[in-house]
């Protein structure tokens, strides 16, 4: 286990060494000048000396490699500089934001899982039954719905409850409060937005979670064990499902990193300022800094939640860390 934990950490480098090449030239291929929009965005006429300061103070007039390293070693370091737009600290603009997205995205899988797992072993076990039709249908309806619209039917459901049962329409908190300070007002706030994606989440789970069951249950060692008469719970739990969730593991990890910058419409429905928002704002604004920080952050949270899942396939299937 030792060796292959050490392998797993080794390919992480690579693979984040390309994500950083690729997101620094392209956004040098991207229209515009952050200068220009900084000071002509409203069409007011600047002095070209200026920008050519302000391209200087940036750092956008030195070599395309000097701008690379330093973009490296800083993400190394963990010290990524200040923001091109609002010249705050980018770790300070991710810091106020990541911790809303990682409770969302957390809510958000716990919801699915929950969701998921009963579903779709009831669906694989009951194949072809009214219960099977039924959990299909749930599956279908939350792959088809996005998450935003559902949200905005949670919302108007909500704001209508409130206002016949208590006179007083509910709206989303307008400030993020975080779960250490008031859980009771965090949870109110955040709970909505994870049941919108983690129904979702749930969908696409509960189909993997099916069809991977079904395969399993065709195989010739269950068939051997209800051959010797082994009880139909003990053969589900102990020897099906522990097989059929290689895929569903990995499902979780994909959405569970998608969660974390993936949202931009969810947060916007439920008034939230996470790390989709941010992504969007960073862009539009050509901040290079923080774009670049944002899809790194995000790119080492697919390496690490895949890193996980590896880990996981080796504690599910022995065979994979002795291969």
């Amino acid at each position: 286990m030792y060796k292959y934990t050490v392998k797993r950490i080794l390919l992480m480098i690579p693979t984040l060494a390309g994500a950083a090449i690729l997101i620094f030239g392209l956004m040098r291929l991207i229209p515009g000048d952050i200068c220009e929009l900084r000071m002509a965005g409203e069409g007011a006429w600047v002095d070209p000396s200026a920008i050519e300061a302000c391209r200087n103070d940036l750092g956008l007039n030195d070599h395309f490699l000097v701008q690379f390293w330093d973009f490296v070693w800083g993400f190394i370091i963990f010290d990524l500089g200040p923001s091109m737009w609002t010249g705050k600290p980018i770790t300070t603009e991710i810091a106020l934001r990541f911790q809303l997205s990682v409770e969302v995205a957390i809510l958000a899988t716990i919801t699915g899982v929950v969701i998921a797992l009963p579903l779709g072993i009831i669906s694989a076990v009951k194949q072809n039954t009214w219960i099977d039709y039924c959990v299909r249908s749930f599956s279908i309806a939350g792959i088809a719905m996005p998450s935003f619209w559902l949200g905005i039917i949670i919302i108007l459901g909500l704001l209508i409850t409130t206002q016949h049962w208590f006179g007083e329409p509910w709206m989303p908190p307008i400030e993020y409060i975080p779960i250490w300070e008031d859980p009771a007002q965090n949870l109110l706030q955040l709970i909505w937005p994870a049941i919108a994606t983690g129904y979702r989440y749930s969908a696409v789970a509960t189909r993997m979670t099916r069809s991977a069951l079904l395969e399993v249950l065709r195989e010739d060692y269950i068939r051997t064990a209800r051959a010797k008469g082994l009880i139909e719970k003990l053969i589900i739990n102990r020897h099906a499902l522990k097989n059929s969730m290689l895929p569903v593991v990995t499902i979780v990890g994909i959405e569970f990193a998608f969660l974390m910058g993936g949202l931009v419409v969810t947060e916007q429905v439920f008034n939230l300022n996470g790390l989709g928002k941010l992504f969007v704002e960073s862009v539009l604004n050509h901040d290079y800094a923080l774009t670049q920080a944002l899809v790194m952050l995000v790119a080492l949270i697919f390496v690490i939640t895949n890193f996980i899942v590896d880990l996981i396939y080796a504690m599910l299937d022995p065979r994979i860390r002795y291969s």
